[in-house]
This record gives structure tokens, sequence and C-alpha cells, in this order.
């Protein structure tokens, strides 16, 4: 016999030992290890067993964890679907109007409008647009002030005077809107308002006329026929005004008259007051001659001069004849 030393066992039950541990660090008995190593027959259902149990453990583990990703790329590529969709209907919903066609539509009309302000209405509101010492600037002043000014023939103007009068306009319906889309590209400003004949004939004429009568009559006459003003201007006739002048003029308001924005008077209700217009110049005269529509007082003028003074000179004339 031979001294015990720090381990008593043999070098084969010392490897068995040390073989049981790391089997079972790796989740199996030593048993398993023995059956490995001698191939016994007894233990073989076991160590199958034991392996089963182990892959099973091991691609349940697999197939849990791969069962979740999928859950979440399914959920990913929902969420991501649904993001698109909301992206796509807000875009429809919020994105400006038009077309590129459109937009290179524009531009041109802007080019052309240029070409046309340098050569007719640079020489007095400068080449940039800014104003000079001889009139003032047109940055910011929109599409509608052009459009009322030059559709009226007011500008360019033909000569300094303490208005401009309304005149045959000097360039045509195209240039003008070319003109005014460029003046508009610099500063912005109100646009062009835009009256259809539905609107038109759809709008409430007692009520425009009430707003024309608390607005404008007191300038332009109750019949639309103007009235002087003080230092030699004047309120123009409506006479010949189209629905699109007659709101651009309420909403610019050039020469001395107001400016009546949206808060005072709206769309629709400026609408009113046009097809007013319209419906008081072209309305017969059920009295007779209306004498230029210029109020009660020329009429009653007009009717003691002729008519008062007709009678006189008649009883004058009988008087004559008698005899003494």
């Amino acid at each position: 016999m031979t001294a015990s030393t720090g381990n008593d066992l043999p070098e084969p039950a010392a490897a068995a030992a040390d073989g049981e541990v790391l089997d079972e660090a790796a989740g199996t008995t030593a048993a398993d290890s023995d059956a490995r190593d001698t191939g016994g027959a007894g233990t073989a259902p076991a160590v199958a067993t034991g392996r089963r149990l182990l892959t099973g453990r091991r691609v349940g583990r697999r197939g849990a964890r791969s069962a979740s990703a999928r859950r979440r790329r399914r959920s990913s590529t929902l969420v991501l679907s649904l993001a698109l969709m909301a992206t796509g209907v807000l875009w429809t919903v919020l994105a400006p109007s038009g077309s590129a066609t459109d937009a290179a539509s524009d531009n041109e009309a802007v080019r052309q409008g240029r070409a046309l302000y340098l050569q007719g209405c640079s020489s007095c509101h400068g080449v940039d647009a800014a104003g000079t010492v001889t009139a003032p600037s047109l940055i910011g002043v929109g599409a509608a002030a052009v459009d009322f000014q030059m559709s009226t023939g007011r500008m360019p103007l033909a000569a300094p005077a303490a208005q401009a009068d309304r005149k045959e306009p000097l360039y045509n319906q195209t240039e003008i809107d070319q003109i005014a889309a460029y003046i508009q590209s610099l500063g912005g400003g109100l646009e062009k308002p835009e009256v259809t004949e539905e609107e038109l004939s759809n709008a409430d004429l007692t009520h425009g006329g009430e707003l024309y009568r608390s607005n404008c009559a007191q300038c332009h006459q109750a019949a639309g026929q103007g009235a002087p003003l003080t230092y030699g201007k004047y309120a123009p006739a409506l006479t010949e005004a189209t629905p699109t002048q007659i709101i651009e003029a309420m909403r610019t308001g050039p020469e001395s008259m107001p400016v009546f924005g949206e808060g005072q008077i709206s769309d629709e209700e400026a609408t009113a007051v046009a097809a007013y217009i319209l419906e008081m110049r072209d309305e017969p005269s059920l009295g007779g001659n209306k004498v230029g529509g210029y109020g009660p007082v020329p009429e009653g003028l007009v009717a003691w001069l002729i008519g008062i003074g007709g009678l006189l000179g008649v009883c004058l004339w009988i008087g004559a004849r008698q005899k003494v």
C-alpha cells in the first residue's frame, strides 16, 4: 500500500470523477459520460432521453425566439404600412394643388409680364418696381390693383392730374394678366377676384342694395352715376364697371375710395353689391326718362325749369293774345 495523496482515487477513477463533473456542468450525469466512453447497453436509453430533452429545450428556446422575432417583424411591417398610408393621405389633403405644367405656365406669364412692365411701366415706377419720385412702389400691391388700374385704362397714366380718368385700355386682357402676375410675384398682395355668372345670379340683391346705400351711395350717388368730391377729384360713375372691377375697387381702394376688407364686407356680400349695381343700371325706368339717372334733385330741377317754365310761357302767350 502506498500513502494517500491529495487524491486517493486511482487514475481511472479520478478521470471518471472529472468526467462526471464536466457532464454535470453540461446538464448530464456521470453515467451518461461512462456510457459514451464504454458504449454500455444498459444506459443507452437514458442517455438518448437526456439528449432529446436537452435538444428539445434548446430547440424550444430557439423556436420561441424565432416566433417572437417573426411577430416583431410583422408588427414593424404593419406599423410602417400604416405610417406610409397616413403620409399619403396627409399629402393628398395638404399638398398644394397644381402641376409642373401650371408652374411652367405661371413662370412664362411672369417672364412675359416683366418684359411688358419694363417697356411700359418702368419709366415711372422704376425698373425694380420700387417706385420713384413720379410714381409709387408696386411691390406688394397685388394683382387685383394692377388689373383694376389697367383694365379701366387709368394706367398707364396719360398725363399727371388730380385723378386718373377711365379710358380705353392700352393693353389687352392677356397682357394685363401677365403684368399682374409679374407684380404679384414681387411681393404678393391681393389676387384678382373671380366672379362667376352663377354667383351673380344667386346673389341677394336686397342685401346688396342695403350695403350699397349704406357704404357707396354717399359718393357714387344713389343711381351709381358718380358725384364730385374735393380738390378736383370725383367718385366715378359705375355705368361701365364690370363685377370684377367693382370688387377690386372695394378691396384695393383706388384714388379717394376707402378699402373694404373681408372683415367689413365678405366676399359673398361684395358679390351681392356688384350684382345690385348691375341690376340697378340695367333696370328700365318706369317713371319716364331718367334724365341721366342723376337722382331726384336734378330731375326736380328739370321739372321746374321745363314744366313750370313752360306753363308760365303758355300763360304769357294767352295773356298777350287777349284784347284790351
